[in-house]
């Protein structure tokens, strides 16, 4: 294991991210996604993930699964781990704000810190959570990651559709709902398709809990896992229920954290475990598509046989 410095673990602003980096300016290479330019785009329409209200369904929570998960372990990570975790809530203006989206991404960097050892995470939430602070995060991964590392990113909040001049050949594109500090900016499924394009490592998870998460399969390259909530079509929840958005509760809190999506026990160098740690993405995946209700959650998984995060 590489030791390296963790470049970040909360962010509250492109400048802090660029100190780290040991520049004075935000620089953006021309083959990349302009943080301060979102594409030209016509026909978008915001599709909200919907927010239920009431007590915890009966019954809900329990289901083991072996649909993705193969129960082969694939190539241990043997580099660094970073991850870029957003989730936002307080969108500007009130008639689209969520309840638990920044919740998510709570959630999800403590899972990733408690059950794999990381360190390197960058966690972006509500009016932190701007267009220009994620490409920010996402170049500051780019920089440092290599070719044994590893990289999460996980976004949740709003979706968005329409025809966008984002680079890539779709009809129509799907987008994850940033921001600017005063009014809500798609991020296209190109656009991240780009801005993930020339990483020095393919072992790359992508955890969508959005609105149309489905579109963002375009993400799919070898040694890659694309985790998305909902079909390209379909509509991601939150609630009460669960006190996040339904597929990060069951794929991470409690597939996770607690371990409940655990069915194979890997062989890591001889050492057989059942601890949360050993919970594959696939078998997090297969455990959440078992038990949400809403939710119908789709993989995408170019990665050879298993990957333990």
């Amino acid at each position: 294991m590489k030791n390296a410095k963790p470049f970040l673990f909360a962010v509250t602003a492109v400048s802090v991210i660029v100190l780290l980096l040991g520049v004075g300016t935000l620089s953006v290479r021309a083959d990349k996604p302009d943080p301060h330019k979102p594409v030209h785009a016509t026909d978008v329409v915001l599709v909200k993930k919907v927010t239920l209200k009431g007590g915890r369904p009966p019954g809900a929570g329990g289901k083991k699964s072996t649909e993705a998960a193969t129960g082969v372990l694939g190539t241990p990570l043997s580099g660094t781990r970073y991850a870029i975790v957003v989730g936002i809530s307080d969108y500007p203006g009130t008639d689209s704000d969520l309840e638990y989206a920044d919740d998510d991404a709570d959630e999800v960097t403590s899972v990733l810190a408690y059950a794999y050892g990381f360190s390197n995470i960058a966690t972006l939430k509500d009016g932190a959570a701007t267009r220009s602070a994620i490409m920010a995060a996402i170049d500051a991964v780019q920089a440092q990651a290599g070719e044994d590392d590893e990289v999460v990113f996980f976004f949740s909040g709003h979706g968005m559709n329409g025809f966008a001049d984002d680079g890539d050949d779709e009809k129509t594109d799907e987008a994850i709902v940033t921001h600017d500090g005063t009014k809500m900016v798609p991020m296209w499924d190109g656009e991240l398709k780009t801005a993930f394009s020339d990483f020095g490592t393919s072992r790359i998870v992508f955890i969508f809990d959005v609105c149309l998460a489905g579109g963002m399969d375009d993400l799919q390259e070898s040694g890659r896992v694309v985790l998305m909530a909902s079909g390209e079509r379909g509509y991601s929840y939150e609630g009460d229920q669960w006190e996040n958005g339904e597929f990060t509760y069951y794929f991470a809190q409690i597939g996770i954290r607690t371990g409940d999506a655990n069915i194979h026990d890997y062989n890591t160098n001889g050492v057989l475990s059942s601890e949360p740690a050993q919970v594959s993405a696939e078998e997090a995946f297969d455990y959440a598509k078992a038990n949400c209700r809403a939710d119908r959650p789709v993989i995408g998984d170019s990665f050879t046989d298993d990957l333990l995060p």
